[in-house]
């Protein structure tokens, strides 16, 4: 039976550089939130910020995420001024001391968005793919930058109720089609698609998407897979985010083995390590 992993070659234009995604990338996670689920991701100070945004670089990182709204379940919202002051700054430090990086900023507001891109990102990561600000889409269309669209129902404060599908699979594939059409016909060329692991999905509906991760590549986008240090690990696990790496390493295998693109993660180098690996199993 022949592997789902690399099976699609594709590329990314970002800003005139071209990205290939034939073997797997991974996205490091830099939130400058106080209260993101996972204390080993958030970072405030200028030094820390550079410090890590170095060290996910040096452990082999393609893209850095830079995030200032936590969106974990039931988090509180923050004003567009007061996410601005985080994410503005912290993507002007490292797009100057790492001008090579590639940055992407993680926000659903449009203003958010253009700011950060002429702050020096290169991709918009938005958890409600457009939902949350029609102005969004048009914003990103104008920049001419990648869009990664992630599948959620609600917000960050509502999510939990929604997980609710009659048919969790075909619910999802139907959603991207939709978005991915409008998407291109608003002038997005560069389309990414995660499957929104933990949003509006229970723990079981979660290891039901993954097992089939595979049936998304009908859609013909690239697959970001966001699993790292989720509660779907630890609690499964019976144990805590802190003490997830392991089970997140096991499930990015897997995901990889299904045709994940894109690992989006806050443990860098054990992810290129798996990326390493498998690319020696299937002789790339």
């Amino acid at each position: 039976m022949q592997s789902k992993l690399f099976s699609i070659n594709k590329t990314l234009n970002i800003q005139g550089r071209l990205t290939d995604l034939f073997v797997p990338k991974i996205m490091g996670i830099l939130n400058v939130t106080p209260d993101s689920f996972f204390d080993g991701s958030r970072y405030q100070s200028p030094t820390s910020i550079l410090n890590k945004a170095e060290k996910m670089l040096v452990d082999g990182a393609d893209f850095i995420d830079v995030g200032g709204y936590s969106s974990r379940p039931g988090a509180m919202d923050i004003s567009i001024d007061e996410e601005i002051q985080r994410v503005i700054p912290t993507i002007e430090l490292i797009s100057k001391q790492f001008p090579e990086a590639i940055v992407s900023i993680d926000t659903f507001r449009s203003i958010v968005a253009k700011r950060a891109v002429e702050a020096g990102a290169s991709l918009v990561n938005d958890i409600s793919a457009g939902e949350l600000d029609v102005e969004m889409v048009p914003t990103v269309a104008a920049m001419k930058v990648p869009f990664l669209a992630m599948h959620m129902k609600g917000n960050p404060q509502t999510m939990k109720q929604h997980a609710q599908y009659q048919d969790l699979l075909h619910e999802v594939v139907t959603y991207f089609q939709e978005k991915i059409s409008r998407f291109h016909q608003a002038g997005i060329k560069d389309v990414l698609i995660d499957p929104g692991f933990g949003f509006a999905k229970t723990i079981e509906q979660n290891f039901e998407l993954l097992g089939h991760l595979d049936h998304l590549q009908v859609l013909g986008k690239p697959l970001v897979v966001g699993l790292s240090r989720k509660s779907m690990i630890w609690r499964t696990l019976d144990t805590t985010a802190g003490n997830a790496l392991n089970g997140t390493t096991a499930l990015h295998s897997i995901a990889l083995m299904k045709g994940a693109s894109v690992l989006r993660v806050h443990d860098v180098k054990e992810a290129v390590e798996v990326v390493k690996l498998a690319s020696r199993v299937y002789g790339r």
